[in-house]
């Protein structure tokens, strides 16, 4: 696309003919994971300064959609799934998978490029993280974040979330 090299990296910043060109010459790849999840990451990585989960989740509950870290932020809000049509959704958990047919999709070498991935491993380890962390939430808490994270719930088969149940 004619204007690819810009230092403009948003979509917004194009006007509505410019955005339908370039998104109809891309390959467009969305990567999703369980918000639940998402959250766990984000604390243990300490992009929250909270002493616990619980008060790192009320932080979060607290900031809002608006004001919230895009570390957090539903996918929905920030991908925009109903307006841009993705060519495929990879979902966390299922990377190396997953990755392996774009690649080949894409005619390029899946093996060679690939990192080792354990999934198993990953969605084992994610999954005791989530048991120990959701019961750390007050029943209040867990159902604002089903709120909070409702339209990312609908909108991708996270079907094992937390917060789903």
């Amino acid at each position: 696309y004619r204007r690819l090299h810009t230092k403009e990296t948003r979509l917004s910043k194009f006007n509505q003919m410019e955005i339908k060109a370039m998104l109809e010459s891309y390959t467009k790849v969305l990567f999703v994971r369980d918000p639940f999840h998402r959250l766990i990451a984000t604390f243990l990585q300490g992009m929250g300064i909270s002493p616990s989960f619980s008060s790192f989740v009320q932080e979060v509950l607290d900031s809002g959609m608006h004001n919230g870290s895009v570390a957090w932020k539903p996918l929905v809000s920030l991908c925009q799934p109903c307006l841009i049509q993705y060519d495929y959704v990879v979902m966390f958990g299922f990377l190396r998978q997953e990755l392996g047919h774009l690649l080949r999709r894409a005619g390029l070498p899946a093996g060679s490029l690939l990192p080792e991935l354990t999934d198993s491993q990953v969605q084992w380890t994610y999954r005791w993280l989530s048991e120990q962390m959701f019961s750390e939430l007050s029943a209040q808490q867990k159902k604002q974040l089903s709120r909070f994270y409702r339209w990312d719930l609908a909108a991708f088969p996270f079907s094992s979330s937390f917060l789903s149940e």
